[in-house]
Order: C-alpha cells, then structure tokens, then sequence
C-alpha cells in the first residue's frame, strides 16, 4: 500500500448541478497519480450543507447521482487525520483555490501546524512529511514566481477568449472576491490576459470586495463594446456564478449590464471543468513533491 496521499481541498459547493468544476479536477489528478486521492472543503457553511443532506434519506435517494465523496465530505483537519490514521504518513494538499486568499492562508496554517507537531519518540511523529501545494495562481514568495503562474492561468482561458473574439464581445470574468483579503491578483489577471490578446476586451470583478459591477460596466462603456460573455472566475458555477452573476434578480451582473444596454451572454461553466485549468492542480502536486522529495507513483498513460 503506498505511504502517500493526495488530498485536494476545494472551498466546495452546495449545488449538485455545478459539482463538475471539481469532480473534473479530481478526475485528472486520480488519473495521473496512483496513490489515494480524497477530497475536502475548507468552507464550514458548506460542509454543513452537506451533513444535513446525508442525514435525510429521502435526499439521497433524490440525489444518487452525486459522488459519495461529496455527500460525505469532511474538513481539511478530519480528512488529513483520516489518512494518516490509515497509515498514509506523507500527505501532499493541493489547494483548489484560484488565488492566495483568506481560504488558502487559513489551510496554510493548518498544515504548518500539523508538520510541526514533534513525539518524545520520532518514531511516533504523525507525520513523515506534509507539505502544501500553491493555488491556480500563485503564492507570495521567491520560490515560484507568481506571474509565472498568472501567465499559465491565462494559457488556460485562451479557449474562452476565443469564444469571446468569435461573438464579437468582451469577456467578463466574476471572481468570488473577499472583504478582508486583497484581490489585486485579479487585476493582474486582467492585465496578462489583455496583453495576451490585445484585440479583445477583457476585464475582471468580483462579487465582494473591490471591482464590482459598476467598475466593470464603466470600463466597458470605455472599451465601446456593447456585447458581453459572462463567466464565473471560479472553480465552480455554484450560487454566486448562478445567482450573482447571472441570475434574474436586478442586482445580479447580468440584470445591471442589461438594464445598461448591454447585450450579455452568461456560460456557466466553472474553471475546474475546463481541462488546461484542471491540469494547473495537477502539475501543482508535482512540483511540491519533487521539492519535498516525495516520489510519486505516477498512473501509466
């Protein structure tokens, strides 16, 4: 039985219908590597969603379709014990996460404080090693350059500003956003992809924190486009990318830019769906084992 274990560790998602941005995921990562892979969200309110689910039979029956792995879902801290109780003693996180936010810090913390519990007997140390990977784009710090990982990020969505440039439009991404974490990172984002395809309008918000609607729209009305794809800058397309950002409601982004004349097309299509994205996770893992020096036993193609 091999000693390692991958666990990927998602913000999660309470919607059934917009599981696929992470069942892709973990798909990809289980096909590349042979060792245990499991799954946890870090989102209290969501994994309580789940919890009440699992106790009403009559929901799961309804819902049968819905992978055990996510009716069952366990926090990073349960899910992590869970492994190394089963004699997994090298771990690897993988945040799902788009950027270095609140979320990621937190999960930061977690596994540093779990790789630095030390037995009066190192024999007995929980732990051989767990490390943690960087999300989709980036960490601060000199070991990776993070604009190195913007630009890959950016690769990735080459399909959707394809999409955009065939329609005519300007492509908006709607990132989640945060109150109390900055998310610049957006904005330079925002700036790789520009660069990367100057001859279409891009930009990027968030549903909290800084550049919201208003600024998005302002900065369309610059860029003279009247038409724009809508996407979620998310792993899934859960409730913000369907209530948020494209739902009927006036405030949602799709209501405000109509009612500004703008003729808007919404694709509710989470990152983790899209394969190039979903392969940034994989080679993520790698890279942290290879600087770990954990082997990997790799599936064979």
């Amino acid at each position: 039985m091999s000693k390692t274990a991958i666990v990927l560790a998602a913000f999660g998602v309470s919607l059934p219908e917009a599981l696929p941005g992470i069942t892709n995921v973990v798909q990809r990562v289980r096909q590349s590597f042979a060792c245990p892979v499991e799954v946890c969200f870090t989102s209290n309110i969501v994994r309580g969603m789940w919890q009440k689910r699992l106790a009403d039979p009559q929901w799961v029956k309804d819902n049968h379709h819905t992978p055990d792995y996510v009716r069952r879902i366990k926090g990073p801290l349960a899910t992590i014990a869970a492994l190394q109780d089963s004699g997994h003693k090298t771990q690897i996180i993988q945040p799902l996460h788009v950027y270095a936010g609140e979320e990621y810090h937190d999960l930061r913390n977690f596994v540093a404080a779990l790789a630095s519990i030390e037995t009066i007997k190192p024999k007995w140390r929980p732990f051989q090693k767990v490390m943690l990977g960087r999300p989709a784009l980036g960490e601060p710090g000199v070991k990776h350059p993070y604009l190195h990982d913007i630009e890959r990020a950016a690769q990735a969505l080459d399909g959707d500003v394809q999409e955009a440039r065939e329609m005519g439009a300007a492509l908006v991404y709607v990132g989640h956003g945060n109150h109390v974490f900055s998310t610049g990172v957006y904005h330079e984002m925002q700036m790789m992809l520009q660069q990367r395809h100057p001859d279409v309008a891009i930009e990027i918000g968030a549903v909290e924190g800084m550049f919201g609607v208003d600024y998005v729209a302002g900065r369309l009305s610059d860029w003279g486009v009247m038409r724009v794809l809508l996407k979620p800058l998310m792993l899934v397309a859960g409730v913000h990318a369907r209530d948020d950002m494209a739902g009927g409601a006036k405030d949602s982004w799709r209501s405000v830019l109509a009612q500004m004349g703008f003729r808007v097309e919404c694709r509710l299509q989470g990152l983790g769906e899209i394969d190039a994205w979903a392969g940034i996770y994989v080679q993520n893992i790698n890279e942290c084992a290879a600087e770990a020096g954990i082997e990997l036993e790799c599936e064979a193609a």
